[in-house]
């Protein structure tokens, strides 16, 4: 018997199992002492191991994803913002949209929970084994302006479009010269009916050309972002200063509506922006 535990303990070692291995004793215990089966107890030790792995995989894929800190949909007070369709923000849930490359917007004020709910869908996603990566617009431009200075402009893109699930956060939060917005084209460009996309804006899309710099370069993108797109408008105050909403004017807590965007006009192949820029 101590000889067959041997062989036992040296296979797990080599499959680099040390959590079947750290349950093996315990496991045997159990079994000799009836209170399991031979099925269970093979059970019990692969799914310990196998529970350990996926943890482990979540983790590594969820810091490579940046998605820290974590935010969850179970996490979300959907009573403090009566406007969203809960059961809609399930549906995504269900990760279709990715199958499918589809855009998903959240638009509303700040503090509205946007951000919230794309990082909750990119952690489910990475849950479901989809790779995901999230970065604020600003951080992707960044990250293009940099590449393409130094010659890598074609390896970033290719980067960015691996990812099954691509979150741009906080666009229009910060001003976007004409060259940014047309690196971001490029991008987005690249993920055209390819890779699926989770976009955070508060503002509405009559005001792209204003927060891209380029009216020109902003119907591009919205052509390309709202030929499969889901879009969520979020009507409410800020979450974040809910318990200081007393101290804010009148005016400020009295948000304009962002307005969904008019049916994108479908003509033959959407429009081109040559050598990285705008044809004007």
């Amino acid at each position: 018997m101590s000889e067959v535990l041997d062989r036992i303990r040296g296979a797990l070692i080599g499959l680099r199992m040390p959590r079947a291995l750290e349950a093996l004793d315990h496991t045997l215990a159990q079994l000799e002492r009836g209170q399991i089966s031979a099925i269970e107890a093979i059970d019990e030790l692969l799914s310990e191991e196998y529970s350990t792995r996926e943890s482990r995989r979540i983790d590594v894929a969820l810091r490579t994803a940046k998605l820290m800190p974590i935010k969850t949909l179970e996490s979300f007070d959907f009573s403090f913002q009566p406007s969203l369709d809960r059961e809609r923000i399930a549906a995504l849930a269900q990760l279709d949209f990715i199958r499918r490359a589809e855009v998903v917007h959240f638009l509303g004020p700040p503090g509205t929970g946007k951000s919230h709910l794309a990082t909750a869908l990119g952690v489910a996603a990475v849950k479901a084994g989809r790779t995901v990566y999230r970065a604020t617009l600003a951080e992707l431009i960044e990250a293009l302006s940099r590449a393409e200075r130094e010659g890598r402009l074609s390896e970033k893109i290719r980067f960015y479009a691996r990812a099954a699930l691509l979150i741009a956060d906080e666009i229009g939060y910060l001003p976007i010269t004409r060259g940014g917005a047309n690196l971001f084209f490029q991008l987005v460009n690249a993920r055209y009916e390819k890779g699926a996309m989770i976009l955070t804006s508060n503002h509405g899309f009559a005001e792209w050309g204003e927060v891209f710099g380029d009216p020109v370069v902003a119907t591009a993108l919205l052509d390309r972002l709202l030929h499969h797109a889901v879009v969520i408008q979020i009507e409410g105050a800020s979450y974040r200063l809910r318990a200081h909403a007393d101290l804010i004017p009148e005016h400020v807590r009295a948000n304009a509506r962002i307005a969904p965007p008019p049916p994108p006009k479908r003509r033959g192949r959407p429009p081109t922006l040559k050598n990285g820029a705008a044809n004007h």
